[in-house]
């Protein structure tokens, strides 16, 4: 497994227990009581967590190329937006005092959520378009073996 395999594992992994489960699956009771505010109409929160799951079946797809030793170029990118973006936002909402009023436990996710979202922007940039890979076709890979 090289290090953009392990960048992509590790997202699956926290993508799926961090914010995929908790905002599809958990119940608002759930929610308040780890001290997120719970929006209403739950919708817009059961659709970001849905949007969790379509995220994590796109890095599965690109975990399963570099463990073929291909190179995923639109799932690194789609990573390095989608992380990157996050990141920002939330080191915004930090400034901001954003979630200040929330309970500890909330609070403690929120701020792992800005440094596992600086940590897997840098290595998802640092393993993808800065570093030293080949970018191969399926076909190319196949020829090159």
């Amino acid at each position: 497994m090289n290090g953009l395999s392990k960048v992509l594992a590790i997202k699956i992994i926290v993508t799926i227990t961090m914010w995929g489960i908790p905002l599809l699956f958990f119940p608002s009771s759930l929610l308040n009581w780890l001290g997120f505010p719970v929006p209403e109409p739950q919708l817009f929160l059961r659709l970001l967590g849905m949007a969790y799951w379509a995220l994590v079946v796109g890095y599965s797809f690109g975990l399963r190329a570099t463990l073929q030793g291909i190179y995923p170029n639109g799932v690194v990118w789609v990573g390095i937006v989608s992380n990157g973006g996050a990141f920002l936002l939330l080191l915004i909402g930090a400034f901001l005092g954003v979630w200040q009023s929330w309970g500890g436990i909330a609070r403690t996710i929120m701020w792992s959520s800005v440094l596992i979202t600086c940590g897997i922007t840098s290595g998802l940039v640092a393993l993808g378009p800065l570093g030293a890979h080949t970018s191969q076709s399926p076909k190319e890979s196949k020829n090159a073996a």
